[in-house]
């Protein structure tokens, strides 16, 4: 596990609001996962695209140093003053970069000492009003979404950060490929719903459910 180095810039929200980040702000907890997400998402875009699917836990700041004091040296000096540390999971399960992200996350069961994750996953979208021009059936509709996803004019290549807490509390963040700049990175509540219901399950891992996650990637 590699804990994210705090950024040395003010945290918070970036780019326009596309969720209502003023609900998060609004709670200890909600700020906290907001900082924490964005926080991510500038620490997975300094490496640029094409990277595979990232799994963090969030772990309370204070309990992360006092378990291991020599990490205030590479978090930085800020580091007390952030509630959340996220903490980059080396080893992923098996299914992690492929269609089938709900049943490898639902396998995970997270220690009482984590208090949330997030995960960063890039896609190919297309925009909602595709779906009406698309074949009945799933797996004819499936196919033809990746058919267009490689050739439509209209396909955007985004990344998304999804963070959940323990305590219900949901953000997210996405990036477009073609408006790569801090400045025009979306976040909020309520912008990638899917993905954090997804992510959710990690703190279920008895629950049961079908894959909701590809509904998510047909939303431009």
């Amino acid at each position: 596990m590699h804990p994210v180095g705090h950024p040395a810039d003010e945290p918070g929200h970036t780019g326009p609001d596309a969720g209502g980040s003023d609900v998060a702000a609004s709670t200890p907890s909600g700020q906290a996962l907001a900082d924490a997400v964005v926080e991510i998402e500038r620490h997975v875009a300094g490496s640029g695209w094409d990277q595979p699917v990232q799994l963090f836990a969030l772990v309370p700041t204070a309990d992360l140093l006092a378990a291991e004091p020599g990490l205030a040296a590479q978090l930085g000096a800020d580091a007390g003053s952030t509630p959340l540390t996220p903490v980059a999971q080396g080893d992923l399960p098996d299914g992690m970069n492929d269609d089938h992200l709900a049943e490898a996350l639902a396998g995970i069961e997270w220690p009482d000492s984590v208090s949330g994750c997030a995960v960063a996953v890039e896609r190919i979208v297309l925009p909602a009003a595709v779906e009406a021009d698309l074949p009945e059936g799933a797996e004819a509709r499936d196919e033809e979404i990746r058919r267009m996803a490689g050739s439509d004019p209209r396909r955007h290549e985004v990344r998304m950060v999804a963070g959940v807490l323990r305590d219900g509390a949901r953000f997210g963040a996405v990036r477009l490929r073609n408006h790569d700049e801090d400045s025009a990175v979306l976040t909020g509540t309520e912008l990638v719903p899917t993905l954090c219901e997804v992510l959710a399950l990690t703190f279920a891992p008895s629950a049961e459910g079908e894959d909701p996650y590809r509904d998510e990637e047909r939303k431009a």
